[in-house]
């Protein structure tokens, strides 16, 4: 063969090869080409609806839901006087029937925080102007009925509370943390006597240019609560108001924002005596200050068992720098981390280069086997994007308005589809061993005994596993109240129709599952069934 042949047929096959990305696991979806809203903050219910919020000063021209009635927004700047506004900047979003139907809110729901009550209320507290102190009631529904906010008049917070972070508690009441200006805390309801109480901590984790908001908050099995915000954390009893112990500081400088990394507890398993706290990515000290849109992400993550008597932080490298990532628990207990830039902080017009490349960390593995790259999406999501698990078990990825108001022509527009990200485990070839779950108790009580019918392959290798996933409230690269716990399992089998039981006992209290419902998954040779949604008692 001439020269001239073998190098016209290897220009041949790079050209058929170029547009072939490597086979990594994972698959993208768009579910809804135009949302309307670019959701900065997003929760899944237990009807399988996904509720989508915005601040309510943005007026996003047409392309917003025109509302049944108008009121008067205040304006981002202060210098200018408040506006007729006819949009609404919330929307409720049904997985069956994609098209999302407008809600109804006034106040300004910028960088708010939320949290489920134990009978599926979902509470939202605080956000910037006249949603400074207010509180929010959504009693979600099916999608034969109507619901909608209901802003309260008759209570609100002691506190504005702009950039918190809501935790519910083992007794149902939600601890509000923190917030711009605000080093205190306070419950909802109001503990007697109303008020809010000091929080030193956070004022000691400030810095030049803060970095102490949306603190991580987790709730730990002991009852006790851990507060990570700039590079600390404390051991905080609430109950007592007292920090029962300062944990080692974290290295790499600021993971809160400005310099937005984020924050996850790993599953609860086991005898529940022990919780480890993952922290990955941020930005670049005095990134934000100095406006730097190009200081490189951190890659660093820091992982630290928050019950030990002396723990210390086991320190990994993610495989991107990241910053203003989402980590979302997985049915499996293992951790996706997505969205988010490589570049810059989290702001309006401050991240560069977004990272496209999901990472799955897989929490189980040992120390430098724990990250995997997945599949890349197309969609930057920057500041203000969000990420929340499916009752499907994939990943619905909505958001990303990095600019101060809607802007559709610029490098990083606003961003008004809805995705999804579905993991490994939904592959094709695995459809066959994907449990499915017939029969769940809509109710259990703590400690008690309950069975699970299932269907599928038939469990010949090893003991599916039961695990409970709340539903949290995501926001600047956040899940508030985010947990999976592992439960106890057995199996037994029924014969009928292929079918077996679970026996299965339910967590002994709440603080290691909160009241509320959850999200139960079967979970066989790492395949998750689809949930069905229990009430916890």
């Amino acid at each position: 063969m001439k020269p001239s042949t073998i190098i016209l047929l290897l220009l041949i096959w790079l050209d058929a090869i170029k547009d072939v990305r490597l086979d990594l696991p994972g698959t993208w979806e768009v579910l809804v080409h135009d949302a309307r809203i670019a959701s900065m903050h997003t929760v899944v219910t237990r009807f399988n609806t996904v509720v989508l919020l915005d601040r309510t000063d943005l007026s996003p021209s047409e392309r917003g839901y025109q509302r049944y009635h108008c009121h008067m927004n205040q304006q981002m700047q202060e210098d200018l006087e408040p506006r007729q506004d006819c949009f609404s900047y919330s929307a409720i979003y049904d997985l069956v029937n994609p098209n999302p139907r407008a809600l109804t809110i006034s106040t300004d729901t910028w960088c708010s925080s939320g949290q489920f009550l134990p009978d599926g209320t979902l509470l939202h507290t605080g956000g910037d102007f006249d949603g400074f102190k207010k509180i929010r009631m959504l009693t979600p529904c099916d999608t034969a009925s109507f619901c909608d906010w209901e802003e309260l008049d008759d209570i609100e917070l002691a506190q504005g509370r702009w950039y918190s972070s809501n935790q519910i508690l083992p007794n149902g009441s939600v601890i509000i943390v923190g917030g711009k200006d605000a080093v205190s805390v306070e419950l909802f309801p109001p503990r007697t006597g109303g008020g809010v109480v000091n929080f030193p901590f956070l004022a000691d984790a400030a810095d030049d240019q803060m970095d102490n908001l949306y603190p991580y908050v987790h709730l730990l099995p002991n009852g006790h609560i851990f507060v990570f915000a700039n590079n600390k954390s404390v051991l905080y009893d609430h109950t007592n108001n007292v920090v029962l112990k300062q944990y080692p500081q974290l290295e790499g400088g600021p993971r809160n924002y400005p310099s937005a990394g984020s924050s996850v507890m790993l599953a609860l398993t086991g005898d529940y005596s022990s919780a480890t706290i993952v922290v990955c990515g941020g930005a670049d000290h005095e990134a934000y200050n100095a406006m730097n849109i190009s200081a490189p992400a951190k890659s660093s993550c820091g992982r630290i068992d928050a019950t030990a008597k002396d723990p210390v932080w086991e320190m990994e490298n993610m495989p991107f720098p990241r910053i203003m990532g989402d980590m979302v628990m997985l049915p499996t207990g293992d951790i996706l981390i997505i969205n988010g830039a490589q570049a810059g902080s989290q702001g309006f017009e401050m991240a560069s280069n977004p990272c496209l490349h999901p990472v799955l960390y897989k929490s189980d593995e040992p120390l430098g086997s724990r990250f995997m790259i997945l599949n890349p999406g197309k969609v930057p999501r920057l500041y203000h994007s969000t990420a929340n698990l499916l009752p499907d078990g994939r990943v619905l990825l909505a958001g990303s308005n990095p600019h101060s108001y809607y802007n559709f022509s610029t490098e990083f527009p606003t961003e008004l589809k809805i995705e999804a990200f579905s993991p490994e485990y939904l592959s094709p070839e695995k459809k066959f061993t994907r449990p499915t779950i017939i029969k769940l108790p809509e109710k259990i009580k703590y400690g008690d005994g309950f069975y699970i019918v299932v269907t599928g392959e038939p469990p010949v290798m090893g003991i599916p596993k039961v695990n409970i996933a709340s539903a949290p409230f995501a926001t600047h690269s956040f899940s508030q109240g985010q947990r999976l716990v592992k439960l106890a399992v057995s199996l037994v089998w029924s014969g009928r129709l292929g079918s077996y039981r679970l026996a299965c006992k339910a967590p002994p209290d709440g603080r290691v599952a909160p009241p509320g419902y959850y999200m139960v998954f079967v979970v066989y040779k790492g395949v998750p069934s689809v949930a069905k949604w229990t009430q916890l008692l």
